[in-house]
């Protein structure tokens, strides 16, 4: 599907009925890295992939990203999807977005899911590496960019011993557009500190970490569980930084189990 949104076209997929869940994809992903939660999920809930600005088979325009942008446009598609509320789920930037988008539009919250993030702002060293990455892919394009991250993707066993999801990992980064790359990581390092913003956090949250996450390990998400009012931990066997893709079943366990708990109501 598709829909004209703040002067883009925005490619999503809206699959089941009841409870919406909208699911906000890592850097430099898309939609696609939701399929097994689409495909898990949606005969209990009505679950929303969508390809950011830059990503998949939405438009990649060449001009500055924001999280404030990413937040603006996932209102937007609310609006378009006629939701007054949704669940709303981010993993790795996905969080990040999420935490701009709490700031802007809390009331359209119904719960939150931060999976493999962080509330920290990047450091000197931090922003030091989003330039350089910005130089590779300009320079070398996104297969460039998909080769220095796999490392810090994927646990060490499936790095060793799925090459099929390594191989899966590695495309879809790599289909994406050299805008879209360059934007995001503008947009990344230029993000606010968010742990302010953990205690003012007053919708049902679950945190969710890989066990073997390097990029935003457990400790990023015990910071995030501890501070936010009544958050819920998960931590992921055997997952590094994509848990969702590495473990798909646990993760949609802990979804479920979470979203079971709560006393929503199934329409908005």
């Amino acid at each position: 599907m598709n829909a004209r949104i703040n002067g883009v076209n925005m490619a999503y997929t809206d699959d089941g009925r009841g409870m919406p869940i909208v699911f906000v994809h890592a850097f430099p992903f898309g939609k696609v890295m939701w399929e097994s939660q689409v495909k898990g999920l949606s005969e209990q809930f009505r679950v929303i992939a969508v390809d950011l600005r830059g990503h998949g088979e939405s438009d990649a325009p060449i001009w500055r990203y924001t999280m404030e942008q990413f937040a603006d446009d996932l209102n937007s598609l609310l609006d378009h999807l006629s939701l007054t509320q949704a669940v709303m789920a981010g993993l790795s930037m996905g969080g990040y977005i999420l935490f701009a988008f709490y700031r802007k539009y809390a009331a359209r919250v119904k719960a939150l899911i931060l999976a493999d993030t962080r509330a920290q702002a990047d450091t000197g060293e931090g922003k030091a590496d989003r330039f350089a990455m910005a130089q590779l892919a300009w320079k070398e394009g996104p297969g460039a960019i998909a080769e220095a991250m796999m490392p810090k993707l994927l646990s060490t066993a499936s790095l060793q011993g799925r090459p099929d999801l390594v191989e899966r990992v590695h495309s879809i980064i790599a289909g994406n557009r050299v805008s879209g790359i360059v934007g995001d990581l503008m947009a990344m390092e230029a993000r606010p500190d968010s742990v302010p913003l953990l205690k003012q956090i007053a919708r049902p949250t679950l945190v969710i970490v890989g066990e073997h996450d390097i990029g935003t390990p457990p400790s990023d998400a015990r910071l995030m569980a501890e501070n936010i009012p009544g958050a819920r931990l998960e931590i992921i066997k055997h997952a590094g930084h994509l848990s969702n893709l590495e473990q798909p079943e646990a993760f949609n366990r802990a979804v479920r189990g979470f979203l079971s708990s709560l006393r929503l109501s199934p329409l908005s």
